[in-house]
C-alpha cells in the first residue's frame, strides 16, 4: 500500500512564530514513517532557508540547521518558488541546503501533484 503524497507548505518568516520548526518536525515525523514528503517555500517562507541566521540574539532556536538532516529522513529536495526569491533579492547561494527552485507556474504544478497540503 503507497502512502498518499504530503506537501508542507511554508509561507511564514522563520523565528516570528513557530510555524517553520513545526513544518520541519512534521516532514521529518512523516519521512520517519515512510510518508512521499515534500517541503515547498514561497512569500516570505523562503526567509527559513537562509544561511548564518541568528535568531538567538532574540531567544529563538536556529533550526535551519536541521534542514541538512531532510535527506536522512527521505524527504524530498525541498521547491522553492524562484519569484519569491526575486522579489526579496534573495540568491541560491545564499540558502543553507541545496533546493529546487522552480518558476511560479511550475511550482504550483508540483505542488497541484501532492495528495495532501498543509500550510504553515
Amino acid at each position: 500500500m503507497t502512502l498518499p503524497s504530503l506537501a508542507i507548505l511554508n509561507r511564514q518568516p522563520p523565528h516570528g512564530s513557530g510555524h517553520g520548526q513545526e513544518a520541519l518536525d512534521l516532514a521529518l515525523v512523516a519521512g520517519t514513517f515512510g510518508q512521499q514528503v515534500t517541503l515547498f517555500f514561497i512569500d516570505d517562507g523562503v526567509y527559513q532557508l537562509l544561511s548564518n541566521q541568528k535568531p538567538e540574539k532574540i531567544g529563538r532556536k536556529n533550526y535551519s540547521k536541521t534542514f541538512a538532516a531532510l535527506e536522512f529522513y527521505d524527504v524530498s529536495e525541498p521547491v522553492v518558488c524562484a519569484d519569491s526569491l526575486a522579489c526579496r533579492g534573495i540568491s541560491s547561494t545564499s540558502l543553507c541546503i541545496d533546493v529546487n527552485i522552480q518558476p511560479r507556474t511550475e511550482w504550483l504544478a508540483m505542488l497541484a501533484q501532492c495528495d495532501h497540503v498543509v500550510t504553515f
